[in-house]
């Protein structure tokens, strides 16, 4: 013998989505964030960061060079 039950999926994804507005909401306000403002990032004025050279336009040249080294070492022990 069983039950069947029937669930609203649509009042539920209403109730998540208001429960889960209402948290970000509390969150934001507990962090003294003001609307939808961003969040500043204090990163890059840290020590550990401070003498790093930001990457050049042409620094997807290097992945590539090194993808392709790879394949050739792999392509010279396994062939």
């Amino acid at each position: 013998m069983g039950i069947i039950v029937n669930k609203n999926n649509q009042q539920d994804n209403e109730l998540s989505r208001r429960i889960s507005a209402d948290l970000r909401e509390k969150a934001l306000q507990a962090s003294g964030v003001v609307g939808d403002e961003e969040v500043p990032d204090f990163a890059e004025d840290s020590e550990y960061v401070q003498d790093f050279k930001k990457t050049s336009r042409f620094g997807w040249v290097w992945v590539v060079l090194i993808v392709l080294a790879i394949l050739s070492v792999i392509s010279i022990v396994f062939f």
